[in-house]
């Protein structure tokens, strides 16, 4: 099988002592491709530096909502700039979090707006999160153009009504693991078979979210994980696992423009 890891932060620090070592775990768990996402300027730096240094990772750049009372115009010119390597394949991850604020609600709705131009701008597909932001990011998106974007919903818990929505605007829905865990992703198990085979997408969120079984085992979460998200999903979906593995490498490649067939 190939397997793609939409999303994971392999530029965290929890990384540095065995950095080898879980890409090789990664490759022995079939997991070929990695998209290593930033979430302020210097992860977003480090994540193109690891994109460029090994083969079947990418990057993407932007600001996360925690981050964004610190976002400055210079931070983004910055990205901007960062955005023109070849291995940048995506804006993000950028969007709202009301749960934890933060960030105060005006900044993070304001350089919101500001990287969904940016995005537009360098026609770059999208990497959102959200939580807790009471439709207020669809609301958002409604306002712009970035609802023709492509883009992927990251780490998708929601309603199946916001299900709905994110569908009807052709985003891709990002599935962790998360799924896998007993009472927290029993909503998720239920709503999963009913995302359309071409808009599904699997990620880690690496070093966070230890799928089950490895988190009784594992504080840290990395890409090698992504493969029990697979299989779940697949259980739920009723899919063969070796099909839907190259389904969701397709949609995943599709999203960002990359070439299926090279590194």
């Amino acid at each position: 099988m190939d397997i793609f890891d939409s999303h994971c932060h392999l530029d965290d620090r929890s990384f540095e002592p065995d950095f080898q070592d879980v890409l090789h775990r990664a490759a022995a768990a079939e997991v070929h491709r990695m998209m290593v996402v930033g979430i302020d300027r210097p992860t977003s730096d480090r994540a193109v530096t690891l994109a460029n240094r090994y083969s079947g990772l990418f990057a993407s750049v932007g600001i996360h909502p925690h981050d964004a009372q610190s976002c400055t115009q210079e931070t983004l010119t910055h990205l901007t700039a960062l955005a023109s390597d070849p291995k940048v394949v995506a804006w993000g991850e950028i969007g709202l979090d009301f749960n934890r604020m933060h960030s105060p609600r005006k900044d993070q709705e304001r350089w919101l707006i500001r990287q969904l131009e940016i995005a537009e701008t360098l026609d770059l597909p999208l990497i959102f999160h959200e939580r807790d932001s009471q439709g207020r990011l669809l609301e958002i998106l409604k306002t712009t153009t970035s609802t023709c974007r492509p883009a992927v919903v990251h780490c998708f818990s929601g309603t199946g009504a916001e299900l709905d929505r994110y569908l009807e605007m052709g985003f891709y829905i990002g599935i962790t693991g998360i799924v896998t865990v007993s009472k927290r992703g029993k909503p998720l198990r239920q709503m999963t078979p009913s995302i359309p085979p071409d808009r599904l997408l699997i990620e880690t969120d690496a070093p966070y979210l230890t799928p089950t079984p490895q988190r009784n085992k594992y504080r840290r979460n990395e890409p090698a994980f992504v493969r029990e998200v697979l299989f779940k999903v697949a259980e739920v979906r009723k899919e063969d696992p070796a099909a839907l593995a190259e389904q969701i490498w397709d949609n995943t490649c599709r999203l960002f423009r990359i070439n299926p067939k090279t590194s």
